[in-house]
Formats: C-alpha cells, sequence, structure tokens
C-alpha cells in the first residue's frame, strides 16, 4: 500500500516537475515573476503570467471578486470591477495589449479564448439612462470556451457569445452570436454559421504570434 502511495506521489511530482519545465521553455522567468505580482491583487488564481513591455496590467477592484486560472496578460491590460461584481477567466486565455473588461455584475470569459488588442468587454454602460441618481444597471457577458476576439473590438452588455466564434476586428457586439459562427460589423452580425470556417480562423491565430 505504502509503495503504491510511493509511486502515485513520485508521478504527480514528475508531472508537476515536467509542465513546469514546459511553462518556462514558452514563459521566462521574469514573466512568472511579473505574473505573481499582478495576480496578488486576485481573488483567486492560477499560475498567471505577464508578458510584454511596459506599461503594466492593472487591476482596480472596487470590492468585487476576480477569479483568474491559467491565463497570460500583456501590456496596459485593464481588469475593472465593481463592488458586487464578480469577474472569471478560464484556463488558457490570454488578454493581448491595453484589453480592458469592466464587471459591475458579472463577466465570465471561459477556457482557451484569445482576446485581442485594444478590446473592451464590459457589462455596464457605466452611467444611468438619465440623470436622476439611478443606479448604473448592468447585465451579464458570457464568452464561452474558445472564442476568438479580434483587437478593437467592443463587448457590450448582456450578450452571449458562443463557443468556438469569432469576432472580427472592429466590431460592436450588441447581441447574442451562437456557436461555431463568425460575426463583423456594427453593430455585429453573424456572417458565417459554418464550422468549419470558424475552425480555419481559430487555428490559424493559434498559429501565429500573439503580440509583436
Amino acid at each position: 500500500m505504502e509503495l503504491a502511495e510511493d509511486s502515485l506521489t513520485f508521478h504527480r511530482l514528475s508531472e508537476v516537475s515536467r509542465r513546469t519545465r514546459l511553462r518556462l521553455r514558452k514563459y521566462s522567468l521574469i514573466s512568472h515573476m511579473r505574473g505573481l505580482w499582478f495576480a496578488r491583487k486576485l481573488t483567486r488564481h492560477g499560475i498567471v503570467v505577464v508578458t510584454g513591455r511596459y506599461p503594466a496590467p492593472r487591476v482596480l477592484n472596487r470590492g468585487g471578486i476576480i477569479d483568474v486560472k491559467n491565463c497570460e496578460f500583456y501590456e496596459g491590460v485593464r481588469l475593472e470591477v465593481y463592488k458586487g461584481g464578480i469577474l472569471t477567466i478560464g484556463n488558457g486565455t490570454y488578454l493581448n495589449r491595453n484589453a480592458v473588461v469592466i464587471a459591475v455584475g458579472r463577466v465570465e470569459i471561459g477556457n482557451d479564448c484569445r482576446i485581442g488588442w485594444d478590446v473592451v468587454v464590459m457589462d455596464s454602460d457605466l452611467h444611468p439612462v438619465d440623470a436622476n441618481d439611478q443606479p448604473i444597471e448592468s447585465s451579464p457577458v458570457i464568452i464561452e470556451d474558445d472564442v476568438w476576439i479580434g483587437c478593437r473590438s467592443i463587448i457590450l452588455k448582456g450578450v452571449k457569445i458562443g463557443r468556438r466564434s469569432v469576432v472580427a476586428a472592429g466590431s460592436i457586439v450588441t447581441k447574442d452570436i451562437p456557436p461555431n459562427s463568425i460575426a463583423a460589423g456594427v453593430p455585429a452580425r453573424v456572417i458565417s454559421n459554418n464550422p468549419e470556417k470558424a475552425e480555419f480562423f481559430l487555428k490559424k491565430i493559434k498559429s501565429v504570434p500573439t503580440s509583436d
């Protein structure tokens, strides 16, 4: 029994060592150290790395919850969460330079998502409809797994983007996008719901550097 437990422990340590070596090949020790410094303001986090140049990514937590798994952040990224707000970012997701995510209520970003540079994701307009001291309204934003959002796109409140979808650069998303779709335009509309086309673009973005 003890031999079996020792063997299992050795296997786990070996696996952790292997994954650590692979991670250090992809990300430098400095990126990991910067990630630790960035992650100190997160409520919960996995292994976070910060790559790119300056300015460093920022966290503005006004009393909410920020739960980030194993993720990568580039320079200029800003995570902003208001009192009572919840922001979750899944495993394997990266946010490219100057991306901004604002959660007044709830924003969920899934696993293995690619958020392009200068993208804005927000679940609120951050102001009332009129000037009468009304509370700021919010509506959840949900970005499912394996979604690619092109540079300078804006994802507005109350939107759900289905898994394995692509949002073209410069789009403004105001309505739900179904899974395996390609959406583009202002406001964004679905231009293809062919899973093979979506898969082609997803493979293409995985094969190129995420930032220069």
